[in-house]
């Protein structure tokens, strides 16, 4: 059976990131996958994960398996960040926490949860939206639709054509939303966007799952968490996807969470017996290292400002290289405004390149793009910038 296999085609992103490390190119950029840069090109760990698996490599006795729910207090400080420490769905019963491995992990099992236990049938996605984002819910049975989202003509958000979508989207469904710095396009919905976005939502009766992958990277952990209060403050039903790969460096740890948003108590602990079966039948209980890091900094004082102030510098220095971008373009006269760039968030921006210009940068630059033109922002640095931008300039 294996014989007759014929050979898959490379992951979109990924199978990029085989390529760049193949190229003999000593001068090669690589801004595809979403791993954030230093400005010396590393993606390091971060001071207060030393620390703490310094103190976990200490005090651990036990290597045992965890509960399919993960760490208690994993769970407790994931909705306290989410939510907030006072809010009602932090210190009450109605929401509830699974660890994952990764957000991946998380967003499958909502998919799973969504497909096998609520008899939901379509997950409406953001056009454009994560490539991995249908292959994850495709796989767990759910039809996939899009909602329209952005304005490729302005670089924006189409917020009219956005709100229009998703007030046709049938009673029962799924839709899945972005919480912050939308990946691929850097766009994200102002707090009266979102919120007019959550009113429909309560209205049309169609459940939210929230990819929250960025908490940190636009504006801020409490401005970022801005779209998951206005929409939990209008729907009683919500699934929250959580990954800490970014805003913790804990990419090959993979720490995720999922988290469910129920009506009353009662129905939480309901849909949470429901959802570890999604877990158990994929992969039994989730790895403990990464939660086990995550919980001891944001359950310490000291680790928890440390984190916070390493986390501003990543996102200072992301949205530094957003500037100097744009800058650059403009003195070197570029044939387009670039400035777009510095009003989006997060680690993404799509740049406007076609295909066949990215194309081009990789075989007579090698500089390596997702193949709709989206840029990984943070693999920019100073010492590659005007190489950058000539090859650019070079291509358009």
């Amino acid at each position: 059976m294996l014989e007759a296999l014929q050979m898959a085609p490379p992951d979109s992103i990924l199978g990029l990131s085989e390529a760049f490390k193949a190229d003999a190119n000593p001068s090669k950029i690589n801004l595809s996958v979403g791993v954030y840069k230093d400005k010396d090109g590393r993606t390091p760990i971060l001071g207060c994960v030393k620390e703490a698996e310094r103190r976990l490599l200490e005090s651990q006795t036990s290597k045992s398996y965890l509960a399919i729910t993960g760490i208690p207090e994993y769970g407790r400080q994931v909705r306290q960040l989410v939510f907030g420490a006072d809010h009602p769905l932090a210190v009450g019963e109605r929401a509830a926490t699974l660890q994952t491995p990764g957000g991946t992990g998380a967003c499958r099992v909502a998919g799973d949860f969504l497909s096998q236990k609520l008899g939901v049938r379509t997950i409406w996605c953001s056009k454009p939206t994560w490539a991995n984002h249908m292959g994850i819910f495709k796989a767990a049975g759910l039809a996939i639709q899009s909602y329209a989202y952005f304005d490729e003509d302005a670089f924006a958000l189409d917020f009219d054509a956005m709100l229009e979508s998703l007030k046709g989207i049938p009673s029962g469904d799924a839709v899945c939303l972005h919480a912050c710095c939308h990946n691929p396009s850097g766009v994200d919905p102002t707090i009266d966007q979102w919120g007019l976005v959550a009113e429909v939502l309560a209205e049309r009766k169609v459940l939210p799952v929230m990819d929250f992958a960025y908490q940190g990277f636009g504006e801020g952990l409490t401005e970022d968490a801005g779209g998951v209060a206005e929409v939990c403050s209008k729907v009683d039903e919500a699934l929250i996807c959580t990954s800490f790969s970014k805003n913790f460096g804990l990419y090959s740890e993979r720490t995720g969470a999922m988290t469910l948003v129920a009506g009353s108590e009662d129905a939480a602990r309901t849909a949470l017996s429901h959802a570890k079966i999604s877990v158990r039948t994929n992969y039994s209980n989730p790895p403990e290292h990464g939660g086990a890091i995550v919980t001891a900094v944001l359950s310490d004082e000291r680790l928890r400002d440390e984190w916070e102030a390493e986390l501003a510098q990543m996102r200072d220095r992301i949205n530094g290289m957003r500037r100097l971008f744009a800058d650059t373009m403009k003195a070197k006269n570029a044939p387009r405004d670039f400035s777009f760039i510095t009003r989006q968030r997060g680690m993404f921006s799509f740049s406007g390149l076609t295909a066949v210009q990215v194309d081009e940068l990789r075989n007579k630059h090698s500089i390596y793009i997702v193949g709709d033109g989206r840029i990984n922002v943070a693999g920019m640095t100073e010492a590659n910038m005007d190489r950058l931008c000539d090859a650019i300039l070079a291509v358009l």
